[in-house]
């Protein structure tokens, strides 16, 4: 498997025809979770979570907390910040007009609001995504979730996706950018290349899903991704059908650095959450 791995890398490359790679994300900042963060803690059995009414605070900092519905309300983003703050989520993850209002209920706290451009489809152009990046910064975003353009990656042609990722990555600075592959869409092949052209754009992370596309994380996606990208300094983020404890720390286990969840509460608490993202 690291072979075709390996190969499947190089044809990639090759494909570029030696285009220079972005700046990486990784000289713009520092990323880590914080003082003592143990990546080889043992799994706490949910029961003891439940029985003991606390927070799983190892898992709660990797996770996005996640409300992207379009018929979501005022009421449920507040909801969601609430819930963040108490918790101590690493972050809220929204679409770009709720971002303002997530950026005042988080201001004073640990977790930091998250926009998603270009979402859900990715297929809009580059320069709009890069725009709605910038818009969203200036209200308060702090990490910009962007959707790679798929049917240029399934068309092979790999510089319109270079193109794409990197225009939003600059837009971004000095913000980290993740890109949402949407694995169940993508062959093996396509899952590599997009990890590589995410690399090569300067992303921070590289992200399984938008939870719209008719699937979410699995662990085979998660350990490729992270042997693609694991020795770069690109993270992992698993999204998309994580909604127990033991769902959370099994992707962790595979290789996801980040969560992105709706279910975030059920996560922490032990218990089980519904369906959706």
């Amino acid at each position: 498997m690291d072979a075709l791995v390996d190969a499947l890398v190089e044809r990639v490359r090759g494909a570029l025809g030696g285009a220079p790679s972005a700046r990486s994300a990784e000289a713009a900042f520092q990323w880590q979770y914080g003082a003592g963060w143990d990546a080889n803690v043992t799994l706490v059995p949910r029961e003891v979570i439940h029985a003991a009414g606390r927070t799983d605070g190892r898992v709660a900092r990797r996770i996005d907390h996640t409300l992207l519905k379009p018929e979501a309300t005022r009421e449920q983003v507040v909801t969601l910040c609430e819930e963040a703050k108490r918790h101590r989520f690493y972050s809220v993850c929204v679409n770009s007009s709720n971002v303002q209002l997530c950026a005042d209920l988080l201001r004073g706290s640990d977790t930091v609001p998250i926009c998603v451009v270009g979402f859900p489809l990715g297929a809009c152009l580059g320069s709009v995504k890069a725009f709605e990046a910038v818009e969203a910064i200036k209200l308060g975003a702090k990490e910009i979730d962007t959707v790679v353009n798929i049917g240029a990656l399934k068309s092979g042609d790999y510089q319109t996706v270079l193109e794409d990722l990197a225009v939003t990555v600059e837009a971004s600075r000095p913000y980290p950018v993740k890109v949402i592959l949407e694995t169940s869409k993508l062959t093996n092949e396509e899952k590599v290349a997009a990890c590589v052209l995410s690399r090569q754009a300067g992303a921070a992370f590289v992200k399984t899903s938008t939870g719209f596309g008719g699937g979410g994380a699995t662990l085979e996606d998660v350990r490729l991704m992270k042997r693609v990208v694991g020795g770069s300094g690109i993270k992992v983020k698993a999204s998309g059908g994580v909604r127990t404890h033991e769902d959370a720390w099994r992707m962790i286990e595979a290789g996801a650095d980040r969560l992105g969840a709706s279910s975030s509460v059920a996560i922490v608490t032990g218990g089980v959450g519904e369906d959706g993202y």
